[in-house]
């Protein structure tokens, strides 16, 4: 019985506060009912411990029977070596171990300080907060807020309402920031902003190294970099590398020279003044008020923006409301206004289908208008009779030149060994005979994509044929090839099976809640934690597996 007796005992004088030093001592029983008050003397401040922790003040109102204590005046708690708070007033609750601050509260580990007007401190949980706005400063940043948490053992501050951030750097203002004090991490949450020298970025959830000013967002992530707007459903930022990378529904916008490439992954590098894109990679650039499409399994986006280069490689095709075309790789080159259609090119103009060695597209750099084409080698046109409806229009020569008016192909030259057969028609839209010609030049004026007036220069050799007098093996140039089935009519057209069953890789943390502390400690390198208490059970977070391919993030 004795033994039973003294277990609760023993405890109870373990949840006690201790006096240590009393100094003057006194009673009021009318203003405080079953206090003792002490104050402070010549030599030292009134002192209390309790479990491990000491307070000193100028007055003590204590309530031994309730186990509590109102201190006053340049109050000072300190726990063990490294946290220490003061302030003008503390209410401490030996039973629950929770103390109530007030009045220029700061409290400090030694590598931080946190200050504000109000603070609890819960000694069990060893958590602190405030909700009336405060402040932490450590050795990299300042950062305010208007409710703080400080998880001691965790060394995190989760930080929420009016979060802004404070660095010669760069600032961040957010809705909800958990920032490690070790590492000097910040995962965001809400809408956040991050305003650096050269970048600008905008997420709703995402990851920020303050140290080396490192990053990702995987929730509504834009960012502002070199002239370029970088948005996709995971943004990868490195400002020690000048890199940027994004991975599944990416937008990257030229704000200079207003074009916009589409992908599921790319690549940005700010040195190189670079893009490099690829899984169902499409540049978009307007062209007369028409988008031009221009689609390869690789784009490559390179040089300033008055000297912008783009490359699209493998299976490159394009797009426009009257031209479309395909080829190996397409060059496009903004101070030239040149793009070059290489290795097995084939353009459909209207209703005409080109072909040659190579293929050149001028633009008039003043208007932007398409000014002119260049068909090098092998240059042969092809365009289906459009009155007969069997037959084909084909003209061919070594090389074609051709001429645009108001987007309009109305001027072709044909020079070298060309050859020409053209279906002749009345008035009446009966067929008068197919023309068969050689010579060394022929001149076709275009209207409405058919041939209006055929003109040969030097020394032309043919004849027109009644329809029944020219064979049908005799009705082709040789070369011909109609391949009006792999003709583009759409945006869409560009994409073939593979690119439309692209499996977009799957981002970590947008779906399922990734548990913040766990991946903070992965992080830096900590073993995992055995006792989760003091985290934070709804925060939610993101991880960067970075591929083999670069350094780039947040797949798995």
């Amino acid at each position: 019985m004795v033994l039973g007796q003294d277990k609760p005992e023993d405890e109870g004088q373990k949840r006690q506060i201790n006096i240590v030093y009393g100094a003057n001592f006194t009673k009021d029983e009318a203003q405080f009912p079953g206090a003792s008050i002490f104050s402070k003397d010549d030599e030292r401040q009134v002192q209390f411990e309790h479990q491990g922790a000491d307070l000193w003040c100028d007055v003590a109102i204590f309530y031994s029977e309730e186990n509590r204590l109102k201190a006053i005046g340049n109050v000072r708690l300190q726990q063990g070596d490294s946290i220490e708070m003061n302030s003008g007033k503390i209410n401490y609750d030996g039973n629950t171990k929770i103390a109530k601050a007030w009045e220029s509260v700061d409290l400090t580990d030694g590598q931080m300080t946190l200050t504000t007007d109000t603070l609890y401190f819960n000694r069990e949980k060893q958590e602190s907060f405030y909700k009336t706005g405060g402040k932490v400063v450590d050795s990299a940043n300042t950062l305010t807020s208007i409710i703080g948490t400080y998880f001691m053992e965790l060394k995190k501050v989760q930080f929420q309402k009016n979060v802004h951030i404070d660095n010669p750097e760069y600032t961040i203002d957010s809705e909800q920031l958990d920032y490690y004090r070790r590492s000097k991490n910040a995962y965001m949450y809400g809408p956040s902003t991050i305003i650096g020298e050269e970048y600008t970025i905008y997420c709703e959830r995402g990851f920020y190294d303050t140290k080396i000013e490192q990053g990702y967002g995987v929730k509504n992530t834009t960012i502002n970099y070199n002239n370029r707007i970088i948005e996709g459903d995971s943004v990868y930022f490195d400002k020690a590398t000048s890199f940027a990378s994004a991975t599944n529904n990416i937008t990257v916008t030229d704000t200079i020279n207003n074009g916009v490439i589409r992908a599921h992954y790319a690549e940005i590098f700010k040195e190189k003044d670079s893009v490099f894109a690829t899984k169902r990679a499409v540049a978009i650039s307007l062209v007369q008020q028409d988008s031009l499409f221009i689609h390869g399994d690789t784009l490559l986006v390179t040089g300033p923006p008055e000297d912008r280069r783009l490359r699209a490689y493998r299976n490159a095709k394009f797009y426009k409301t009257d031209m479309s075309g395909k080829c190996d790789s397409i060059h496009s080159e903004e101070k030239t206004g040149i793009t070059k259609l290489i290795t097995n090119p084939i353009l459909w103009n209207v209703d005409n289908q080109m072909t040659g060695d190579s293929i050149h597209l001028i633009s008039d750099l003043e208007t932007e208008k398409l000014d002119s084409l260049k068909v090098i080698e092998n240059a042969f046109i092809i365009a289906l009779d459009t009155i007969g409806k069997t037959g084909y229009n084909q003209a061919k020569g070594v090389n074609l030149y051709g001429k645009f008016i108001e987007n309009e192909l109305k001027i072709i030259d044909l020079v070298k060994n060309t050859e020409v057969i053209y279906y002749l028609y009345n008035d009446d839209d009966e067929l008068i005979g197919i023309d068969k010609t050689i010579c060394s030049k022929i001149r076709l004026l275009m209207e409405n994509s058919d041939i209006e007036d055929i003109t040969f220069f030097v020394n032309p050799d043919g004849d027109i044929f009644p329809e029944e007098d020219l064979p049908e093996d005799s009705r082709k140039l040789k070369g011909f090839i109609w391949r009006g089935e792999e003709r583009i009519y759409s945006k869409d057209e560009i994409f073939d099976e593979d690119d439309n069953n692209i499996q977009l890789v799957k981002i970590r943390g947008i779906d399922q809640p990734v548990d913040i502390d766990t991946e903070e400690r992965e992080r830096s390198g900590l073993p995992p934690l055995e006792n989760k208490e003091g985290t934070n059970p709804n925060a939610k977070a993101v991880k960067p597996t970075r591929p083999k391919l670069k350094k780039v993030g947040n797949t798995q």
